[in-house]
């Protein structure tokens, strides 16, 4: 299986099989997710070209996007410090320099350990300011069947500008719209709009490899997931390139469609929530079965349920 590049939500549910056997839950670094996952940060970075200067760099982590032309580079996400070195070189390849901004969708360690890297180098690092908090200091990642302890990034990783709701950098001849529309995936979620090319960066709100990861227990929700969405829907247009925070360039259908999931999936998961089921018996009532032909591909949704059910219950 080509673990490049999956989302959280499809690594929580591989972990769940994994990990299921040990009787104490694990709290896993990064070289043990490296080795249970097998990825390879010696791989290439791949890139799809969405518009006249502006790609899709593929690698291990969440999509970066990058803005290259005349006022230099802007890109959203960085993957990990391991993968920089190529991120450098595909933009090189299509005309870019040094990185000037990063711009990271929220503070999990797949779309925002670059940093690490990036920060030392003179990179202006630009986040959600509850995402900057959160890089402040350590946390731990509940995958359901395992944790995942990420460190408190270094003074240098840390962002240097933070925004609350909304922002927006005027940048290489085009607006670049950044939103906050209240805790979804994680407390710190942000979207970046790049209005010249008619094209939006979505992190991790919207996965487009299956179901997706719910951080309930730093701050997500189900409820503000389907809120998120719609919100950032409304201001998009059917002709409007969705770039996920993983999985391929889709389009808008794509995002409404997997959001009638997620709220097809929470109304069911709150009515046996109501009836007085336990989590193991939501699990056990196959309420996601309509939809697992095309998010359960690559993992069950058992983890999924874990999290809607968990932010619910709260």
């Amino acid at each position: 299986m080509n673990r490049i590049g999956l989302g959280l939500g499809c690594l929580v549910l591989l972990a769940s099989g994994i990990a299921a056997q040990e009787a104490d839950k694990p709290t896993m670094t990064l070289d043990d997710l490296v080795q249970l996952f097998s990825w390879d940060f010696d791989q290439p970075i791949q890139t799809e070209v969405v518009d006249e200067g502006l790609i899709v760099l593929f690698g291990i982590g969440g999509n970066i996007v990058a803005s290259i032309g005349e006022d230099g580079v802007l890109i959203v996400d960085d993957q990990f410090p391991q993968m920089i070195p190529k991120v450098n070189l595909a933009i090189a390849e299509h005309g870019g320099g040094a990185v000037d901004f990063a711009i990271n969708t929220h503070w999990h360690f797949d779309h925002a350990d670059g940093n690490i890297a990036l920060g030392p180098a003179g990179t202006w690092i630009v986040a959600q300011e509850q995402s900057t908090e959160m890089m402040a200091k350590d946390n731990l990642i509940n995958l359901v069947m395992t944790n995942y302890k990420q460190d408190a990034y270094p003074p240098d990783a840390r962002p240097v500008i933070s925004f609350g709701e909304r922002m927006t950098m005027h940048f290489n001849g085009g607006d670049i719209e950044i939103f906050h529309v209240g805790p979804a995936h994680t407390t710190g979620d942000a979207v970046v709009i790049f209005r010249k090319h008619n094209a939006i960066h979505f992190g991790d709100v919207f996965n487009n490899t299956g179901y997706p990861f719910i951080d309930a227990d730093n701050g997500g929700s189900i409820d503000g997931m389907i809120r998120f969405c719609q919100v950032v829907l409304s201001k998009l247009d059917e002709n409007t390139t969705i770039i996920p925070g993983h999985g391929p360039v889709t389009d808008m259908a794509t995002v409404e469609a997997y959001v009638d999931m997620l709220i097809s999936v929470r109304n069911s998961v709150k009515d046996l929530i109501d009836q007085g089921m336990t989590l193991e018996q939501v699990v056990a009532a196959n309420v996601t079965a309509d939809f697992d032909a095309t998010y359960g591909a690559l993992a069950g949704p058992s983890g999924f349920i874990d999290r809607v059910y968990t932010s619910l219950s709260k």
